[in-house]
């Protein structure tokens, strides 16, 4: 079955003979020539998503102040930051909103601005120590002045994701975007047949330590995301037919450019950060080019009721991605309006880009080091009497 192997198409890549083609343009190729030759004639597919990814954020350094201060509180442009690290260390997730703008700036809006070269206010306190005798601080620095600075997301590239309305009489702001009232329109957020793990169903080449494009240069697959979750119901074609499987991702924050990342704020829900993703796929054999050819038309999700005030809100429908780019699906007996949430232009421009640096031998693919779990049981939440609650703390503190 195998036609050729990774090691392979890296020595074509590095004579800069490799075939790359995106996960759009293979469709095609595959329809003219067949799996078969598809296969024997195609090295790598790329893929690639832009779209707003909650679980982001970044770790920063900042080096020591003269004196030093252990940072406890810390706010960037007025935005809080984790202090519970290191000394000079921190962690700002892109949702944190800003405590003078509130949500029309946030963590998002911070770690753009830093990836753009733009100066960011420092505040930080402290409560003073004999080897940190500071106890406040308020400078500004640039990515260019702090040591370390590298994005790190815990959950993003979902495979799949439900499209959401809403049944209820008032207007909904979520962070699926303004959902109109008595189902007034359907919004989705996926690139479809350009999405990477919609492309490797079964998590074959992506897994921990894959060499990806984020944010604009160079990144890494760290983990499975939070919330991971193959265990999915599948089609028959092996992608699952809601939200599954995740990545944790890891890239140089220094290194990226504010076109593939990007802060926004979604009307009275907040801030999120809209991330560039895109992940080569070695085309190993016929199965592996059979799964990269998956069209939108063979792509399906399910269209969930956002009025309901649940983690397990009804679902309305299924519809396949096809059916939701034509710009109306029709839901109980009805045309509505569909709309993305995510960008297909930004999306195809980083599979170009990812395709030119792996033809132009500047990118070379990696094995995993380790597989994507294949199966996995997310738990919910369960919340409990207080009572209870203060009993299981008290118990675990003796």
């Amino acid at each position: 079955m195998s036609v050729k192997s990774l090691e392979e198409i890296n020595e074509r890549i590095h004579k800069k003979k490799a075939v790359v083609v995106t996960a759009e343009e293979i469709i095609r190729i595959v329809d003219e020539k067949g799996p078969a030759e598809a296969a024997r004639e195609v090295d790598v597919v790329t893929t690639a998503t832009f779209g707003a990814m909650c679980s982001s954020g970044a770790f920063l350094n900042f080096g020591h102040a003269d004196p030093p201060i252990k940072m406890g509180k810390i706010w960037l442009n007025d935005v809080e930051a984790y202090g519970g690290l290191a000394a000079v260390d921190t962690y700002i997730g892109a949702t944190q909103p800003s405590e003078t703008r509130g949500l029309e700036y946030g963590g998002a809006h911070v770690i753009e601005d830093l990836i753009a070269g733009r100066p960011v206010k420092l505040r930080a306190t402290s409560y003073g120590t004999d080897c940190y005798p500071r106890t406040e601080i308020e400078t500004v620095i640039t990515k260019d002045e702090i040591n370390e600075a590298y994005l790190y997301n815990p959950r993003n590239a979902y495979q799949n994701y439900a499209a959401a309305t809403n049944t209820s009489d008032r207007t909904l702001y979520t962070y699926m975007g303004v959902l109109q009232p008595r189902c007034g329109n359907v919004t989705y957020s996926t690139s479809g047949e350009l999405s990477p793990l919609l492309k490797d169903p079964y998590y074959r080449t992506i897994g921990i330590g894959t060499r990806i494009f984020l944010g604009g240069t160079q990144g890494f697959v760290a983990w499975p995301g939070t919330q991971h979750n193959p265990s999915r119901p599948r089609a028959e074609n092996g992608v699952p037919l809601q939200n599954a499987a995740t990545l944790a991702v890891i890239g140089n924050l220094k290194e990226m450019s504010p076109r593939f990342i990007r802060a926004a704020t979604f009307e009275r829900y907040g801030v999120s950060m809209y991330v560039g993703i895109g992940i080569p796929i070695p085309i190993l054999d016929e199965e592996m080019v059979r799964s990269v050819a998956v069209k939108n038309s063979e792509i399906f999700t399910k269209v969930y009721d956002y009025s309901v005030p649940s983690r397990d809100r009804p679902c309305l429908g299924r519809v396949s991605y096809a059916e939701l780019r034509r710009g109306s699906i029709t839901l109980n007996g009805r045309e509505v309006p569909t709309a993305p949430l995510s960008s297909l232009k930004v999306a195809r421009e980083i599979a170009d880009v990812l395709k030119g640096w792996i033809a132009g031998g500047d990118f070379l693919l990696t094995q995993p080091v380790a597989q994507l779990p294949a199966t996995a049981n997310p738990k919910g939440l369960e919340v409990k009497a207080g009572s209870q609650a203060a009993n299981v703390a008290g118990g675990g503190a003796r």
